[in-house]
């Protein structure tokens, strides 16, 4: 009877300090422009895991551990998040996890299974419902990257964002592009955690809400199937080609595990967009393309993109 009362007083205490962490960590408002998108995916469909979803290699960016006691055995997922200081991405991923850990602690455990092995990572048993990776990666150019925004504007315009194939499309031509612009890189960061398969598309979605919600409005978009473009407004003034920008952020949600390095230089990001890009479609779940300014002679100020995008860092 105590060790219950102990595990529903514990998984109680748990959403209120994440829900306090995340208001703090959220970025505050600012000035917004407008801006375009590009996405789809599902996570309806039960995927193909692979028989183990390996925590080790490259970067070590994935690792776990068992919780057990009191009777519970359940996988705890852990994410790794900050290579450029983690933030509200960061949150919302132990968020996730989270759920994971009071709804086991409110239930008394269950029979989930248990992590395997030591050293190597997270094994699982080939399950419809196995962990899912998440990563983001975001890239502050010069204003002057304007080839960069008419290739989102063409892939907005021609992509099939209804199928897996379609969406691996837009993922590898839009990291082509980035890839042609390094001489344009001033800011990056690159985030990854995994969460259970039962909480990633809602924190794919809340990751997806916070980066629309940086838009003043959307002028181009193709989202599952469905496109939507309004005539661009011309802004006036001419930009500073040394003190404007564009962001573009990459929303992944992936059944295998995504070692990328992040962004923390720019030898980083190079690698991370690389491996991002070569994704295969049977493994991309999920994908959001986003980008601001979209209107022409839109560009976003040095402190824009600060106040907006905190986790950026100076390449």
């Amino acid at each position: 009877m105590g060790s219950r009362l102990f595990r529903r007083l514990a998984g109680l205490m748990v959403v209120p300090v994440l829900v306090a962490g995340l208001v703090m960590a959220a970025p505050q408002p600012a000035q917004a422009a407008s801006g375009g998108r590009i996405g789809g995916g599902s996570f309806r469909s039960a995927p193909s895991m692979p028989r183990s979803f390996s925590g080790g290699g490259s970067g070590g960016n994935f690792g776990g551990g068992g919780f057990r006691g009191g009777g519970m055995g359940f996988p705890f997922i852990v994410p790794i998040f900050g290579f450029g200081g983690g933030g509200l991405f960061g949150f919302l991923i132990l968020m996730a996890v989270a759920g994971v850990v009071v709804n086991a602690l409110r239930g008394g455990g269950g029979g989930g299974p248990a992590l395997g092995g030591s050293g190597s990572g997270l094994a699982y048993n080939p399950r419809p419902d196995g962990p899912v990776a998440i990563a983001q990666i975001q890239v502050g150019l010069l204003a002057s990257a304007r080839d960069l925004q008419d290739d989102l504007r063409r892939l907005a315009g021609s992509s099939d964002t209804s199928s897996s194939s379609g969406l691996q499309r837009v993922l590898q031509e839009t990291s082509l592009s980035l890839l042609r612009h390094p001489d344009l890189w001033v800011y990056a960061n690159g985030e990854v955690g995994q969460v259970p398969f039962a909480s990633a598309e809602s924190t794919f979605n809340r990751l997806t809400m916070q980066e629309r919600s940086k838009l003043e409005r959307e002028l181009t978009a193709n989202v599952a199937g469905r496109r939507f473009s309004e005539p661009a407004p011309v802004a006036p003034g001419a930009s500073d080609a040394a003190s404007d920008f564009i962001v573009v952020t990459l929303l992944v949600a992936s059944r295998q595990r995504l070692a990328i390095k992040g962004a923390r230089s720019a030898d980083d990001l190079r690698d991370s967009l690389q491996k991002l890009g070569a994704l295969g479609a049977d493994d991309l779940i999920a994908l959001e393309v986003i980008w601001q300014p979209e209107g022409v002679g839109e560009v976003l100020s040095t402190e824009q993109v600060i106040t907006a995008y905190p986790d950026l860092q100076h390449l």
